[in-house]
């Protein structure tokens, strides 16, 4: 039985790996005119690069294509060193090669950023849990860079710094910081070209596939009635319900209820599923009671923290402090259901 950690599924695997952006309008020097400029230029950019990822501890070396042809978007991330894990992403779907797993996933697009990531509108809501402004001017590869911070006011979402390239306005540096402003997590590119044009064959998989295990998850799917009622009866400050569908986790065959909370820029999601143990207990007997089991594990930059509610397992991960998603987790209750 794989842990509920490893069961995620490769978008929310993926999802935590790299985040900085934000989105506003115009071409001014104010921080959202220039996160807006950013966006766009992720997005819509032809880019080729390699960076520098730096997370508890750990470097990893990867290389980003971003390719733009026709409307039609394609990219490929690759780890250099360390797993030698690829994601291919088109406009219709990502495919996860794992070979440290011997697996590949296949898995609609449920969303459209692109790798690099980038957070959403602001607006006045977020400007009550963050702090944005303009810091000293910087320079990364020898390129003279703006550079903008978004701070948190609290404990439970983390900040954002980022080192823009003057002219392209391309993130060329950028940091996941705490409340106290620690370093959690940084990309640092150690080359970046953005030509006019990619050919196909730099995002087309290098990983051998012969002998691995392919796996196709389909469509988000309906959720069973037993899985429909249940939401966090609480929530950390700003932090609100933004979607509530299913979602096949790993090798499982039923739906679990998949939910997601947002406070604008950060994100956790919630999977509620029936726990393990109880499901297993329906084919060979009672098992012996037990205390809920519960588990705190590091993803990413982020946090994953499981728990047993009311005989479902419920994980709740994203790239906010571990206090976020233990808060969020130990609030999930049935609809109707006292909160334990």
């Amino acid at each position: 039985m794989l842990s509920p950690f490893r069961r995620l599924s490769c978008v929310a695997l993926t999802a935590l790996v790299l985040g900085a952006g934000a989105q506003a309008a115009g071409r001014s020097d104010e921080p959202r005119a220039w996160l807006t400029r950013m966006n766009e230029a992720l997005a819509n950019r032809n880019y080729d690069g390699t960076f520098f990822h730096l997370s508890q501890g750990q470097v990893e070396t990867l290389r980003i294509v971003h390719r733009v042809q026709g409307g039609r978007v394609t990219e490929r991330l690759l780890s250099l060193d360390g797993s030698g894990r690829e994601f291919v992403r088109t406009n219709e779907e990502l495919t996860c090669y794992l070979p440290d797993q011997k697996t590949v996933i296949v898995e609609p697009r449920r969303e459209k950023n692109p790798f690099l990531g980038s957070l959403p509108q602001f607006n006045a809501d977020v400007d009550d849990f963050y702090k944005m402004e303009s810091l000293p001017p910087g320079r990364v590869m020898g390129r003279p860079t703006r550079v903008i911070s978004v701070s948190p006011k609290d404990q439970y979402r983390f900040g954002y710094k980022l080192w823009l390239d003057e002219q392209t306005a391309m993130p060329l540096k950028t940091q996941l910081c705490d409340a106290r402003g620690r370093v959690v997590e940084q990309i640092v590119f150690a080359n970046l070209d953005m030509p006019d044009a990619i050919p196909e064959s730099a995002v087309l998989p290098s990983v051998k596939t012969e002998g691995m295990r392919w796996v196709r998850q389909g469509a988000p799917a309906d959720r069973p009635p037993s899985l429909a009622a249940f939401r966090a009866s609480q929530l950390p400050p700003g932090f609100r319900l933004t979607v509530s569908g299913a979602q096949t986790l790993g090798d499982s065959s039923a739906p679990a209820a998949h939910l997601v909370y947002s406070d604008g820029l950060a994100t956790v999601s919630v999977f509620v599923e029936p726990e393990p143990a109880q499901a297993a207990g329906a084919q060979t007997g009672p098992a012996s009671p037990t205390p809920p089991p519960q588990s705190l594990s590091r993803v990413g930059a982020g946090y994953a923290f499981s728990t047993v509610v009311q005989g479902h397992q419920v994980t709740a991960v994203g790239e906010v402090p571990a206090q976020t998603v233990e808060f969020i987790a130990h609030s999930v209750t049935a609809h109707g259901a006292p909160p334990r």
